[in-house]
């Protein structure tokens, strides 16, 4: 097994350059002028970024105020005291996975400070420490990819998009925890 490791880990090691080297042989192949190619790709790139600036600070703003005001932790509990008149006391625990769930959408790094806040309070190890690992891997930053990305070429109408990907990512945060009880149990 040890062999296998080894030779995996040196195909991987060779992979992207490998792929760099395929680029430049085919870009000769075909006569492409690859420094021009280059330059006008980075003049392309630069003009986009400085197009998506304004979208990017409206966006940064809007989740600082939102993480600044304490609607999570008042969503929280005005949730924590439901699930205990439902008879669902059980879920509670599944509370602390909230602040997570709602930034994820917002920002990725703003999800990998929850993250790491919850597996400093809780333990990587533990139930809700792997909940959160699954919800990371299952859901997306909708509105920053939405703000950037279709604030790059001018789409305005994002109306379909953003109510199927919140969807998407509603239906990843039931998975994780479902998946959570499943694989690691509750208390």
């Amino acid at each position: 097994m040890d062999t296998l490791q080894q030779i995996l880990n040196a195909i991987s090691q060779w992979m992207i350059p490998a792929a760099i080297l395929t680029i430049i042989l085919w870009a000769v192949y075909k006569r492409v002028p690859m420094y021009e190619s280059f330059v006008s790709g980075a003049k392309e790139g630069f003009s986009i970024a400085v197009m998506i600036i304004p979208y990017l600070v409206a966006m940064l703003l809007v989740i600082k105020v939102f993480l600044a005001s304490g609607i999570l932790e008042d969503f929280g509990v005005a949730l924590g005291s439901g699930l205990q008149l439902a008879g669902a006391g059980g879920f509670v625990e599944t509370l602390d996975l909230l602040p997570l769930a709602f930034t994820r959408p917002l920002t990725g790094a703003g999800s990998r400070a929850m993250l790491v806040e919850l597996f400093q309070s809780h333990g990587p190890d533990s139930f809700i420490g792997n909940t959160a690992s699954i919800m990371m891997g299952s859901s997306e930053t909708t509105f920053y990819v939405l703000t950037i990305y279709f604030g790059a070429v001018n789409i305005k109408k994002i109306r379909h998009t953003l109510a199927a990907c919140l969807l998407a990512d509603v239906v990843g945060v039931v998975v994780a925890i479902g998946l959570g009880y499943l694989l690691f149990g509750g208390k």
